[in-house]
């Protein structure tokens, strides 16, 4: 019965953080949504930010359920990496309160936001840096710092899935896969 209530209120506080943002969302908003008193809340949660920590930790397991479903060790590295970053970026372009939290860093700066964001890319760094290390450790990868290789992937996938077509014409899911082996995995240099 406890856990019923607390996966309502954490499904009430998704749907208010989601719509209104971080700042907008009260205990109060929380618990009407979520159809129980105020104080049922603080029995589970004893502040917003707590509850806030609650669901950004969800959402990090969610994500990286969402890459791991990708991940095929009998495929090539840059297969696995290719499907399991497309799987991350439609999940971060999809997720209703993902987009709310980029929302509200652009407009206020919310320093919860900047952090439960920063949350979820460490999470997506961990998970690429981990297939990194499985990679090298097959030999498929030629030695290199696993951490800057995922930031690297990260950042290049971001760059040109959202950062490129904001002045430019949008590029195709598939060439984003080929413009990262050639200038990642290949290089461009004879």
């Amino acid at each position: 019965m406890a856990k019923d209530r607390k996966k309502v209120i954490i499904q009430a506080a998704t749907k208010s953080f989601s719509l209104f943002g971080y700042k907008a969302t009260t205990m109060d908003q929380v618990a009407k949504i979520a159809k129980v008193g105020k104080a049922t809340i603080y029995n589970f949660f004893a502040t917003k930010e707590e509850l806030f920590q609650e669901i950004i930790n969800d959402l990090a397991r969610e994500m990286k359920q969402v890459a791991t479903e990708e991940i095929d060790h009998e495929q090539p590295f840059t297969v696995n990496l290719h499907r399991a970053m497309l799987r991350i970026l439609d999940y971060r372009e999809t997720h209703t309160l993902v987009i709310k939290l980029f929302q509200e860093v652009k407009e206020f700066g919310t320093p919860a936001c900047i952090d439960a964001l920063a949350r979820l890319e460490e999470e997506i760094l961990s998970f690429i840096e981990r297939e990194v290390i499985y990679a090298l450790d097959k030999g498929h990868l030629k030695t290199c710092d696993p951490k800057i290789t995922a930031f690297l992937i990260l950042n290049m996938y971001i760059s040109l899935a959202h950062t490129w077509g904001l002045k430019n014409k949008s590029i195709p899911k598939e060439e984003i896969a080929n413009l990262l082996n050639l200038y990642l995995m290949e290089g461009i240099a004879n």
